[in-house]
C-alpha cells in the first residue's frame, strides 16, 4: 500500500511535469502566439512574417505529437491509480497556469516578444521586441502609421 503511494506521488509530479513541459507550450501556442500574429496581420500584412505562423505549428504538432507519446506510454504501462496520479498532476499545473497563459500577462508577451522577434522584417521594431520594451514598439508603430492595439498595457 505504502509503495502504491508513492509511485502515484511519483506519477503526479511527473504529470505536473508533463504539463509544465509540453501542455504549457501547446497552450502558449493556442492563447498568446497566434492570436498576437493574428493581431500583428491583422494591422498590417508584412508586420510579421508568415514564417512565424509556421513556426508555431511546428511547435504546436510538436508539443501534440510528444504529449501523445506520453499518453500512449502512461496509458498502457501503469495501472489505474497511477493514470489517475498522472492527471491530478496535469490538471493540478493546468489550474496553476491558465490565467497566466495571455497576452496581458506581462511574462507571457515578453516571451512572445522573445521568440518572434526575428520575423518582424522592421529594424527598430525588432529592436524594441527584442528588448522587451513595449514603449518603444507604440512609438515605431506609431510612426509607421499603424496603432499597436495588439501590444497589453502593463501595470507597473
Amino acid at each position: 500500500m505504502e509503495m502504491k503511494i508513492l509511485f502515484s506521488g511519483a506519477m503526479f509530479l511527473a504529470g505536473w511535469l508533463w504539463f509544465f513541459l509540453f501542455g504549457r507550450q501547446f497552450l502558449f501556442n493556442l492563447r498568446t502566439a497566434f492570436p498576437l500574429i493574428k493581431k500583428m496581420q491583422g494591422l498590417e500584412p508584412e508586420l510579421i512574417a508568415l514564417g512565424a505562423k509556421r513556426y508555431t505549428a511546428i511547435s504546436l504538432s510538436v508539443c501534440i505529437v510528444v504529449s501523445l507519446i506520453v499518453f500512449a506510454i502512461v496509458g498502457v504501462f501503469c495501472p489505474v491509480h497511477l493514470i489517475i496520479g498522472f492527471a491530478a498532476g496535469a490538471l493540478v499545473a493546468l489550474v496553476m497556469f491558465w490565467t497566466k497563459l495571455t497576452p496581458e500577462n506581462r511574462p507571457m508577451f515578453d516571451t512572445f516578444c522573445n521568440g518572434y522577434y526575428r520575423f518582424v522584417p522592421d529594424d527598430e521594431l525588432r529592436t524594441a521586441m527584442y528588448n522587451k520594451k513595449t514603449g518603444q514598439m507604440k512609438a515605431r508603430l506609431k510612426s509607421m502609421g499603424i496603432q499597436g492595439s495588439f501590444i497589453p498595457e502593463f501595470k507597473k
